[in-house]
């Protein structure tokens, strides 16, 4: 079943970069995370699970297709790039994934010491909505204002374009 999910998630994530139709990457980029929510509940992650079913498939997924059918028009078609372009992004793929390697393979992994942190539903809650050291509040909110000025921006310069369009 990992393999599977695995398999899923490496072609969806491939269909969602490459795709020329924004919808179907949208659509593509959904079908990525609810196998990576699989793959947590295989883990027995099942809060982490939940999060990642209701956050990222249904909301974030949901708010991108909701801004692509706002801002730009189904059936058009993304252009294909350019082999300068196709090139120096694979050029850059690689590149990355090696440097990716060296780091992983040079660093040395010891155990940590460190006393274990209760993973029950109430610290996880707690740490959540706290504002104080290990709580998660303060970038949770940075996060979404980012978000949300992306999406602003986006929509913003998507009505400029179709309107420019609209004028030739």
């Amino acid at each position: 079943m990992f393999f599977l999910m695995a398999a899923v998630i490496l072609v969806f994530s491939v269909l969602t970069v490459t795709g020329r139709r924004i919808l179907r990457s949208g659509v593509y980029l959904l079908f990525v995370l609810v196998a990576t929510a699989v793959l947590y509940f295989m883990l027995n992650y099942n809060f982490l699970a939940a999060v990642q079913l209701t956050v990222y498939a249904g909301g974030i997924v949901v708010l991108i297709i909701f801004s692509i059918l706002l801002t730009s028009q189904i059936s058009e078609r993304a252009e294909m790039a350019g082999f300068t372009q196709s090139f120096l992004s694979a050029l850059a793929v690689i590149l990355g994934a090696v440097l990716t390697l060296i780091t992983i393979f040079r660093f040395t992994f010891t155990p940590t010491t460190a006393p274990a942190v209760p993973s029950d539903v109430k610290t996880i809650g707690e740490r959540l909505i706290s504002y104080g050291p290990g709580g998660y509040a303060l970038p949770f909110e940075v996060i979404s204002m980012l978000l949300l000025a992306a999406m602003v921006g986006a929509i913003i310069v998507a009505r400029r374009e179709t309107k420019q369009n609209n004028k030739s």
